[in-house]
């Protein structure tokens, strides 16, 4: 895996020993370690480099769903940020990519992902009543809606974000219709120390792009 910005897409260069990194674009930044291509091999390498941070999964993937992507912002002092993204279809939508990331507070990665013009969801959040609530564990988590409008992009989803452990939680959702699936009782694990069942977890390419 090579090290890259997790704010933008550009390489990043090391310094300091290879203990730090450099962004052009925005100076100094923890390193995104994304792999080419998503498979059981490199999510174990994944969950390894990021041992103590949580990696959150819709659990269990409805049928027919499969990883098709994920990654981690992190250095040797800790992870800073995780994401993962499923691929699926639903028979309103057709295909459907559901990227989830929980990150440290000036991250980046949640907001490159949603188009977000802010590092963190912004602010008015929360604004009025949550427009989802996804259960973590035990736990229902709400999640308010994130404006994109100042995003540069033209593709088409939604996003939600909220607090989950101390930590921010981004929901991305393409396309953006798609949004109305995590009001049917969606569920997050923290797939980290899930173990065994981890075999069995479908992986399948091309990553969507951002």
């Amino acid at each position: 895996m090579s090290p890259a910005c997790p704010r933008c897409s550009a390489p990043v260069a090391p310094g300091d020993g290879g203990r730090s990194w450099s962004c052009p674009d925005h100076g100094p930044t923890d390193a995104l370690w994304r792999p080419p291509s998503a498979s059981y091999a490199a999510f174990t390498e994944h969950l390894g480099r990021t041992r103590g941070f949580p990696t959150y999964l819709p659990w269990p993937l409805s049928p027919g769903w499969s990883v098709t992507d994920f990654a981690a912002v992190g250095s040797e002092a800790g992870t800073r940020a995780t994401m993962t993204c499923c691929s699926g279809t639903s028979e309103l939508d057709g295909p459907v990519d559901v990227v989830v990331v929980t990150e440290e507070t000036g991250t980046g990665l949640g907001a490159r992902l949603a188009g977000s013009v802010h590092d963190d969801p912004g602010p008015g959040l929360p604004d009025g009543p949550p427009l989802v609530r996804v259960r973590l564990d035990q736990k229902q988590v709400p999640l308010w809606s994130v404006s994109t409008s100042g995003s540069s992009g033209e593709w088409d989803r939604s996003v939600v974000a909220g607090e989950a452990l101390g930590r921010w939680l981004w929901i991305v959702v393409r396309p953006a219709s798609a949004v109305l699936l995590l009001r049917d009782d969606w569920i997050l694990r923290d797939v980290s120390g899930l173990g065994p069942p981890l075999v069995e977890l479908p992986f399948a390419a091309p990553a969507p792009p951002w």
